[in-house]
């Protein structure tokens, strides 16, 4: 049970109530969220530019949102990104070992294992080390590394925000999934 209660989007402020009105489904991450009534739009744009207009493979960005649950706990986030990460590409080989913590695994390619130990030692470390920075730079254009990082940081951020305030799991969001692509909070 959560620790807060729900925003009621028919009760929220004007501009909460626009930004509700704009999701293709309200879960309860996004009614936790809402409570941060200066901060909830700007949150929600930057989770939708991170899943739908990154350069960044969306394969990668999953595997690496699904490693960050992982480490951080966050069981609703790993069960609204299983069904997302499978939908771009990821195996249910995959997914089965990030949550063993096995990113080593067979299932996983050169650049696959690579994004996973980028997500770990940023997760855990801050700052990676230099040679590891050298190998995502073999890989990875500027633009991809940085987009990378804010996709670890933001979902670090949801994680959090998760746990702290224990929001209910609901069901995988496929119309988050299938929408992300088209949806664009004004």
């Amino acid at each position: 049970m959560a620790r807060l209660p729900y925003v009621i989007p028919e009760k929220a402020s004007p501009e909460a109530k626009q930004t509700f009105a704009q999701l293709p489904t309200i879960l309860n991450v996004f009614k936790m969220m809402a409570h941060a009534d200066n901060n909830f739009r700007p949150l929600v744009r930057l989770g939708s530019t991170i899943l739908a207009q990154q350069k960044l493979s969306a394969k990668l960005r999953e595997l690496a949102i699904l490693r960050v649950a992982n480490l951080s706990g966050s069981r609703y986030e790993w069960v609204q990104h299983v069904s997302l990460a499978m939908l771009v590409g990821a195996t249910r080989a995959q997914v089965d070992a990030i949550e063993k913590g096995d990113v080593d695994g067979p299932c996983f390619d050169h650049v696959e294992r690579l994004v996973l130990h980028f997500t770990t030692e940023i997760m855990s470390e801050v700052r990676c080390s230099d040679d590891m920075f050298a190998a995502m730079r073999q890989h990875f254009s500027p633009q991809e590394i940085v987009e990378l990082v804010i996709a670890v940081g933001y979902y670090m951020m949801i994680a959090r925000l998760c746990e702290v305030t224990a929001v209910d799991i609901e069901p995988p969001s496929e119309q988050i999934a299938s929408q992300a692509r088209t949806w664009r909070p004004k």
